[in-house]
């Protein structure tokens, strides 16, 4: 990968077994915004495009207006929003590609996409064919891979659409293949771990429809049964998830507002009960979701306790990472790859967890200082490893 130059981080090899890391150039504040960064490529999870999360094609944002996007995940149409200015979804703004009607939230994301990778990939008037071969591929990663979802087969189809449109083919390749390689014993276990049980029969169809759909002899290794293996291996671990969603902007814009104690008061009960029925009805599936490839954010190593996180203030795909605590000059830059409650379990499940999804032991500041701690399984685990072993019974 070409080296990426910013005046606030660098890209660094700290050793064959780490791999890189990325390190301050000068002093970050706490509560700073280290840098903003928009994906190579991103794609919104099947499923959830399926259920009718409305998202931006190219960018992810959400295209439902604040009131709809709650009245639809409480399946109440009564719900009526105050403050319809803390609702920043421009309606007027949204396109759709000419061909296929594939939604996008401005003319800019629309181009933007069909400069890259959607003249390859648009349906044209097939769009609602179950037959196109790129609906069969969607259809097929659906039937192998069910909510809650954690990548999508359409990373790899863009990546191929984006060399197949590139002048420059050698560096849109080159971009791809500075991500972090597994090893092969690694990438079978991160194909199983997408797929399911029966992973080696589904990684041999899904590669070959693949292969059936948007061959491209620049990347014919792509096409190879190790080269599709590398490449789920690829989106599986560097993938980083994304959520946008109105309703949260609207929440998020209501506290900017200048209000009395009393309505205050008022906007907040109503918030929380907002939140309650969407939990009854639509529990933690309430973004538009979906995943993609960062070059800066995908050279950070994780941390029990980083001192940095990722964010996406702008309810689209472009990412900030932002400061958790002051950090000095030629200091590594960490995040979790482990969501908040998962860091509070303790060392022992934070240590699976790891293992199981990213191949690696922790030896984080963290983990080494309870390097003597009990190996106690946190309760949460031992109810996931009871479930697992009534699964294979």
């Amino acid at each position: 990968m070409a080296e990426l130059q910013h005046e606030n981080v660098k890209i660094i090899n700290i050793s064959a077994i780490k791999g890189k890391g990325l390190f301050a150039r000068k002093n970050l504040k706490k509560g700073e915004t280290i840098f903003e960064e928009k994906p190579l490529v991103s794609a919104q999870f099947s499923w959830n495009e399926l259920y009718k999360y409305l998202a931006c094609e190219y960018c992810l944002k959400s295209l439902e207006t604040s009131e709809n996007m709650v009245r639809r995940l409480t399946n109440n149409a009564e719900i009526t929003l105050p403050y319809p200015e803390c609702c920043d979804q421009d309606v007027t703004q949204f396109v759709n590609c000419p061909q296929c009607q594939i939604p996008y939230c401005s003319t800019e994301c629309l181009d933007l996409a069909l400069s890259q990778y959607h003249q390859v990939l648009c349906k044209g008037q097939s769009q609602e064919d179950e037959a196109h071969p790129l609906n069969r591929l969607l259809e097929t990663w659906r039937s192998f891979h069910y909510p809650p979802e954690t990548t999508s087969i359409m990373l790899i189809a863009k990546m191929i659409a984006m060399v197949k449109q590139a002048q420059d083919k050698g560096n849109i390749i080159s971009l791809f293949s500075g991500f972090v390689k597994a090893t092969l014993n690694e990438q079978e276990h991160i194909a199983h771990k997408l797929l399911g049980k029966q992973f080696q029969v589904q990684r041999e169809v899904l590669r070959q429809q693949l292969r059936e759909t948007l061959f491209e002899e620049a990347v014919q290794e792509w096409f190879t049964p190790e080269g599709f293996n590398s490449l789920l291996a690829l989106i599986g671990t560097n993938g980083q998830g994304i959520g946008s969603s109105s309703f949260s902007h609207w929440v998020k814009n209501t506290e900017k507002l200048c209000l009395g104690d009393a309505e205050k008061k008022q906007l907040d009960e109503l918030i929380t009960q907002l939140y309650d029925q969407l939990d009854e009805v639509s529990g933690e599936f309430l973004d538009c979701e979906g995943s993609a490839l960062y070059l800066l954010q995908s050279s950070c190593n994780h941390s029990c306790s980083p001192n940095a996180e990722v964010t996406f203030p702008n309810g689209n795909h472009t990412l900030a990472m932002v400061a958790l605590q002051d950090i000095s000059p030629e200091e590594e830059i960490t995040i979790s790859y482990l969501s908040c409650c998962d860091l509070t379990r303790s060392r022992h499940s934070r240590q699976k967890i790891l293992k199981e999804n990213y191949l690696f032991t922790c030896t984080c500041e963290k983990c080494l200082s309870e390097a003597d701690d009990a190996s106690v399984t946190s309760e949460e685990d031992i109810d996931s490893d009871e479930m697992d072993e009534e699964d294979t019974m």
